[in-house]
C-alpha cells in the first residue's frame, strides 16, 4: 500500500452508518480476541448506537475523520478539544480518543498516517500537547505511541461490560 494514496476525509452526520460499521469492525478485530464475547457484544450494542455516535459527531469539540484508500474507508480518527475531551479538558491540549485501522491494513502505515494528520491538526491549533488513553494490555498500541514520542503520565479505568480495565494515559509535548 502506498501511504501517499491515503486521504483524510472529515466525517459528518451523513456518514453515520459507515462510521458505525467501521467502528464496530475495528473494535471487534482489536479487542474480541482478548475479551469475553459478552463484554464485546455489550460494548458493540451500547458504544455505537445512532444516538451516541450522532451526539459525538455533532459535538463542536470533537472531530472525526476517515482514512480512505481508493474511496474505501480503512480506518478512522477521533480528536477531542476543550470540554469534549474525556478527562483533562485542557484548552492547550488535544485528546486522540480513537485511532482505529482495519486489521488487513495493520503494518502498512495507515495508523501512522492518521497519527501524522492528528499531529498536523494539533500544530494548527497551537497546542502544548496531545494526550490519549490506551489499554495497558494493548502492547502493540503502546509501542506505537512510544515510538511517536508519547510518555505515560497517569492511569484511568475503562469499563468494558463487566470488566474494569486500566488505560495508560500518555502525553506528547509539542514544540510550538
Amino acid at each position: 500500500m502506498d501511504i501517499t494514496k491515503i486521504t483524510l476525509v472529515k466525517i459528518t452526520s451523513s456518514d453515520l452508518e459507515e462510521l458505525q460499521k467501521l467502528g464496530k469492525q475495528t473494535f471487534l478485530e482489536t479487542f474480541a480476541p482478548v475479551n469475553t464475547e459478552e463484554n464485546i457484544q455489550d460494548y458493540l450494542q451500547t458504544g455505537f448506537t445512532d444516538e451516541k455516535l450522532l451526539k459525538e459527531i455533532t459535538n463542536p469539540g470533537s472531530h472525526f475523520y476517515f482514512a480512505k484508500l481508493n474511496d474505501k474507508s480503512i480506518g478512522y480518527l477521533k480528536l477531542n478539544f476543550g470540554n469534549a475531551q474525556t478527562e483533562l479538558q485542557d484548552s492547550d491540549a488535544m485528546e486522540i480518543e480513537r485511532i482505529y485501522v482495519l486489521q488487513e491494513f495493520h503494518g502498512q502505515k495507515a495508523g501512522q498516517f492518521l497519527f501524522s494528520e492528528a499531529l498536523k491538526i494539533a500544530h494548527e491549533h497551537h497546542l502544548k500537547y496531545i494526550w490519549l488513553g490506551v489499554w495497558e494490555k494493548n502492547e502493540k498500541a503502546i509501542k506505537f505511541y512510544e515510538k511517536n514520542g508519547f510518555i505515560p503520565f497517569d492511569k484511568h479505568s475503562f469499563v468494558l461490560g463487566t470488566d474494569i480495565q486500566t488505560d495508560v494515559m500518555m502525553k506528547l509535548p509539542l514544540n510550538k
